[in-house]
Protein backbone atom coordinates (compact mmCIF):
# COMPACT_ATOMS: atom_id res chain seq x y z
CA UNK A 1 0.00 0.00 0.00
CA UNK A 2 1.68 3.58 -0.92
CA UNK A 3 0.69 5.76 1.92
CA UNK A 4 -0.16 9.39 1.51
CA UNK A 5 2.18 11.91 2.75
CA UNK A 6 0.65 14.64 5.23
CA UNK A 7 1.79 17.56 7.00
CA UNK A 8 -0.35 19.22 9.69
CA UNK A 9 -0.87 22.95 10.37
CA UNK A 10 -0.99 23.99 13.83
CA UNK A 11 -0.71 27.16 16.44
CA UNK A 12 -1.38 25.06 19.44
CA UNK A 13 -1.35 22.44 22.03
CA UNK A 14 -2.05 19.76 18.63
CA UNK A 15 -4.56 17.46 20.25
CA UNK A 16 -6.10 16.75 16.71
CA UNK A 17 -2.85 16.40 15.81
CA UNK A 18 -2.03 13.97 18.35
CA UNK A 19 -4.95 11.54 17.21
CA UNK A 20 -3.53 11.58 13.27
CA UNK A 21 0.01 10.76 14.48
CA UNK A 22 -1.70 7.85 16.68
CA UNK A 23 -4.10 6.82 13.60
CA UNK A 24 -1.35 7.11 11.16
CA UNK A 25 1.07 4.41 13.17
CA UNK A 26 -1.58 1.65 12.27
CA UNK A 27 0.22 -0.27 9.26
CA UNK A 28 -2.86 -0.40 7.75
CA UNK A 29 -3.68 3.26 7.58
CA UNK A 30 -3.49 4.93 4.02
CA UNK A 31 -1.41 8.29 5.22
CA UNK A 32 1.36 8.78 7.03
CA UNK A 33 2.19 11.82 8.61
CA UNK A 34 5.63 13.68 7.48
CA UNK A 35 5.64 16.59 8.88
CA UNK A 36 4.02 19.57 11.49
CA UNK A 37 4.56 23.10 10.82
CA UNK A 38 3.33 26.15 12.79
CA UNK A 39 2.82 29.45 13.06
CA UNK A 40 3.49 29.81 16.56
CA UNK A 41 6.97 28.73 17.78
CA UNK A 42 5.64 28.20 20.93
CA UNK A 43 2.90 25.84 19.81
CA UNK A 44 3.04 22.90 22.26
CA UNK A 45 2.30 20.68 19.61
CA UNK A 46 5.82 20.81 17.75
CA UNK A 47 7.19 19.64 20.75
CA UNK A 48 5.04 16.54 20.75
CA UNK A 49 5.49 16.18 17.42
CA UNK A 50 9.20 15.83 17.58
CA UNK A 51 9.07 13.36 20.11
CA UNK A 52 7.55 10.94 17.51
CA UNK A 53 10.26 11.52 15.27
CA UNK A 54 8.34 14.04 12.98
CA UNK A 55 9.53 17.03 11.14
CA UNK A 56 8.75 19.99 12.30
CA UNK A 57 8.97 23.82 11.20
CA UNK A 58 7.80 27.45 12.71
CA UNK A 59 6.97 30.77 10.90
CA UNK A 60 5.29 33.81 12.35
CA UNK A 61 3.72 35.39 9.78
CA UNK A 62 4.39 39.22 11.60
CA UNK A 63 7.95 38.27 10.06
CA UNK A 64 6.63 38.68 6.08
CA UNK A 65 5.91 41.49 4.76
CA UNK A 66 3.23 40.09 3.33
CA UNK A 67 0.30 36.93 4.11
CA UNK A 68 1.74 35.71 0.49
CA UNK A 69 5.04 35.29 0.77
CA UNK A 70 4.08 33.61 4.13
CA UNK A 71 2.08 31.35 2.71
CA UNK A 72 4.59 31.00 -0.33
CA UNK A 73 7.33 29.99 2.57
CA UNK A 74 4.78 27.90 3.89
CA UNK A 75 4.59 25.83 0.86
CA UNK A 76 7.91 25.54 0.06
CA UNK A 77 8.27 23.81 3.26
CA UNK A 78 5.29 21.72 2.73
CA UNK A 79 6.84 20.36 -0.22
CA UNK A 80 10.33 19.65 0.87
CA UNK A 81 8.22 17.41 3.11
CA UNK A 82 6.83 15.71 -0.03
CA UNK A 83 3.13 16.50 1.10
CA UNK A 84 0.32 14.87 -0.89
CA UNK A 85 -1.93 16.25 2.04
CA UNK A 86 -2.53 18.87 3.99
CA UNK A 87 -4.79 19.11 7.41
CA UNK A 88 -5.39 21.91 9.54
CA UNK A 89 -5.97 20.76 13.07
CA UNK A 90 -5.99 24.10 15.36
CA UNK A 91 -4.12 26.29 12.65
CA UNK A 92 -5.51 29.86 14.13
CA UNK A 93 -4.90 31.87 10.59
CA UNK A 94 -7.13 32.54 7.62
CA UNK A 95 -5.63 31.41 4.42
CA UNK A 96 -5.43 33.00 1.37
CA UNK A 97 -6.89 31.84 -1.73
CA UNK A 98 -3.67 31.52 -3.74
CA UNK A 99 -2.63 29.05 -0.78
CA UNK A 100 -6.18 27.25 -0.50
CA UNK A 101 -6.42 26.84 -4.39
CA UNK A 102 -2.81 25.02 -4.35
CA UNK A 103 -3.96 22.43 -2.03
CA UNK A 104 -7.37 22.51 -3.43
CA UNK A 105 -9.33 19.21 -2.97
CA UNK A 106 -5.85 18.17 -0.48
CA UNK A 107 -6.55 20.50 2.23
CA UNK A 108 -8.56 19.68 5.68
CA UNK A 109 -10.12 21.40 8.81
CA UNK A 110 -12.02 19.97 11.41
CA UNK A 111 -14.23 22.72 12.87
CA UNK A 112 -15.79 22.99 16.39
CA UNK A 113 -19.25 23.27 15.05
CA UNK A 114 -22.03 21.29 12.63
CA UNK A 115 -21.64 23.70 10.02
CA UNK A 116 -22.48 25.92 8.17
CA UNK A 117 -23.61 26.50 11.35
CA UNK A 118 -21.82 28.88 13.90
CA UNK A 119 -18.53 29.68 11.18
CA UNK A 120 -15.98 31.23 12.74
CA UNK A 121 -14.66 31.56 16.51
CA UNK A 122 -16.56 31.16 20.11
CA UNK A 123 -18.67 28.24 18.26
CA UNK A 124 -19.62 26.58 21.86
CA UNK A 125 -20.71 30.18 23.41
CA UNK A 126 -22.79 30.81 20.39
CA UNK A 127 -24.93 27.62 20.29
CA UNK A 128 -25.47 27.91 24.18
CA UNK A 129 -26.22 31.63 23.86
CA UNK A 130 -28.81 30.14 20.36
CA UNK A 131 -30.54 27.81 23.20
CA UNK A 132 -29.42 25.12 20.53
CA UNK A 133 -30.37 21.25 21.25
CA UNK A 134 -27.33 19.68 19.58
CA UNK A 135 -24.04 20.91 18.41
CA UNK A 136 -20.84 19.11 16.95
CA UNK A 137 -18.22 18.84 14.74
CA UNK A 138 -17.27 18.56 10.95
CA UNK A 139 -14.37 18.01 8.87
CA UNK A 140 -14.30 19.64 5.47
CA UNK A 141 -12.33 20.45 2.58
CA UNK A 142 -10.94 23.99 2.36
CA UNK A 143 -12.39 26.51 0.06
CA UNK A 144 -11.41 30.01 -0.06
CA UNK A 145 -14.58 30.75 1.72
CA UNK A 146 -13.86 31.03 5.62
CA UNK A 147 -15.57 27.14 7.16
CA UNK A 148 -17.34 26.98 3.47
CA UNK A 149 -16.17 23.71 1.71
CA UNK A 150 -17.90 20.59 1.60
CA UNK A 151 -18.32 18.74 4.93
CA UNK A 152 -16.37 15.14 5.13
CA UNK A 153 -17.58 14.02 8.17
CA UNK A 154 -19.67 15.27 10.91
CA UNK A 155 -20.53 14.28 14.60
CA UNK A 156 -23.40 15.22 16.75
CA UNK A 157 -23.55 15.70 20.56
CA UNK A 158 -26.28 16.89 22.97
CA UNK A 159 -26.46 20.42 24.43
CA UNK A 160 -27.18 20.33 28.02
CA UNK A 161 -29.15 22.39 30.09
CA UNK A 162 -26.16 22.97 32.53
CA UNK A 163 -23.34 23.06 29.55
CA UNK A 164 -20.88 25.42 29.82
CA UNK A 165 -18.55 26.40 26.83
CA UNK A 166 -16.26 24.91 28.59
CA UNK A 167 -18.16 22.04 29.23
CA UNK A 168 -19.89 21.60 25.44
CA UNK A 169 -16.20 22.00 24.52
CA UNK A 170 -14.60 18.92 25.92
CA UNK A 171 -17.71 17.02 24.48
CA UNK A 172 -17.04 17.97 21.02
CA UNK A 173 -13.44 17.15 21.33
CA UNK A 174 -13.64 13.96 21.98
CA UNK A 175 -16.13 13.61 18.56
CA UNK A 176 -13.30 15.70 17.06
CA UNK A 177 -10.51 13.19 17.99
CA UNK A 178 -12.98 10.85 16.96
CA UNK A 179 -13.86 11.43 13.27
CA UNK A 180 -10.92 13.54 12.16
CA UNK A 181 -8.46 10.27 11.88
CA UNK A 182 -11.79 8.57 9.95
CA UNK A 183 -11.91 11.82 7.53
CA UNK A 184 -8.07 11.56 6.75
CA UNK A 185 -8.30 8.08 6.44
CA UNK A 186 -11.26 8.42 3.26
CA UNK A 187 -9.83 11.11 1.86
CA UNK A 188 -6.10 9.00 1.68
CA UNK A 189 -8.27 6.29 0.28
CA UNK A 190 -9.55 7.93 -2.50
CA UNK A 191 -13.54 7.54 -1.33
CA UNK A 192 -13.65 11.17 -1.25
CA UNK A 193 -13.75 13.83 -3.58
CA UNK A 194 -14.12 17.68 -4.00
Amino acid sequence: MTRKKVAILISGRGSNMATLIEAAQAADYPAEIVGVLSNRASAPGLALAASHGLATASLAQSKFPSRDMFEDTMTQVLESWETEIVCLAGFMRILGEDFVDRWQGRLINIHPSLLPAYKGLHTHERAIADGATEHGCTVHFVTPGLDEGPAILQARVPVLATDTPETLSARVLVEEHRIYPQALRMLAAGEVHI
